[in-house]
């Protein structure tokens, strides 16, 4: 039978090069490749019998670079599937899929959000960009926090949603004995309709209801990699004596779903206590769980694009 999931990807991808993004594969080191959808205009196309070489096919971005980052259950264009066509016009979009996700591969052994995050930032590089304002969701605000604190100088602001710093000892088993789940894995790969189900319930506002079907289809496509995946996750945990808060002299716009059941908004006003900075700011968008920007994408673009608009506005957003 037809994977009605798998035969929606030509249409999401047919949709996202009609905004003006397509694929491209960037080699960060040898063993280790990442996927970004990146502007149209940025890939030069070669001459007749010219044989593409990556450095001569890429072009520095003209507008000013926003890099969508990707949560933990899906790779990075069906994530912000209803955020890239409402940016490009203004924007250099950038989407790229982090490592055992999408087309992105390592044969590394390090797991950490830390390698994650220099291997971003190594294709970033490659690809021309020197300066970005970072929109992290989920895994990928943790991630992007880490990008922010090894590369200040690429970063020039944060958007965050649903995330957090780090996930520590306590916060993990808080959320774990909250949520009803043994670990990490159990909630975030799930293996059966039972537990996609269980994962939708908490990650929404508003319940969902798919026929079985789907959700079958759903789980063969999107839960690939599951041991590499399992190991990503374990490799967020650190000890309650290892965090350290780090001085972000980036603004920081936390943009939350006031009804995120995994990383709730008392999670991010603490955040925004620790951060301790006048340039930390928090927005929570109602009648949204953790997955904000695929239940309510209207008003999460309209804030979003706002945020946006006041860096040009302060001159702190500009181009590479």
């Amino acid at each position: 039978m037809v994977n009605l999931v798998a035969a929606q990807r030509p249409l999401l991808q047919g949709l996202m090069k009609m905004a003006g993004v397509q694929p491209h594969a960037v080699e960060i080191e040898p063993g280790t490749t990442m996927n970004f959808w990146v502007p149209r205009e940025t890939i030069e196309k070669p001459k007749k019998g010219e044989k593409i070489i990556e450095k001569e096919a890429l072009k520095k971005p003209s507008k000013p670079v926003v890099v969508l980052v990707h949560g933990f259950a899906a790779e990075g264009i069906v994530t912000w599937q209803f955020q890239v066509g409402a940016l490009t016009k203004k924007y250099s979009v950038y989407i790229p899929d982090l490592l055992f996700f999408g087309g992105s591969i390592t044969d590394e052994a390090d797991r950490s959000p830390t390698f994650q995050a220099q291997c971003l930032a190594t294709g970033l590089a490659k690809l021309g960009v020197d300066k970005c304002v970072l929109v992290g969701f989920s895994y990928g605000g943790m991630v992007s926090f880490k990008v922010a604190e090894l590369y200040p100088n690429l970063v020039q602001a944060m958007v965050v949603s649903g995330s957090i710093l780090a996930m520590t000892d306590s916060i993990n088993e808080t959320n774990l004995n909250r949520l009803g789940v043994s670990s990490s894995s159990e909630l975030l790969l799930p293996n059966s309709v039972k537990g996609l189900k269980a994962l939708l319930s908490v990650a929404t506002y508003k319940k969902l209801w798919f026929p079985s079907c789907l959700y079958k289809d759903f789980l063969e496509v999107m839960f690939a990699n599951r041991k590499e995946r399992a190991e990503l996750l374990e490799g967020l945990l650190i000890s309650n004596k290892d965090p350290t808060v780090p001085n972000f002299p980036q603004r920081v716009h936390l943009l939350w779903g006031e009804d995120d059941q995994i990383f709730n908004v008392e999670l991010a006003h603490n955040m925004k206590e620790q951060l301790g900075a006048d340039h930390v700011t928090f927005q929570g968008i109602k009648k949204a769980g953790h997955l904000v920007h695929l239940e309510r994408p209207c008003a999460y673009n309209r804030c979003l694009k706002q945020f946006l608009a006041s860096l040009h506005a302060d001159g702190q957003f500009t181009p590479s």
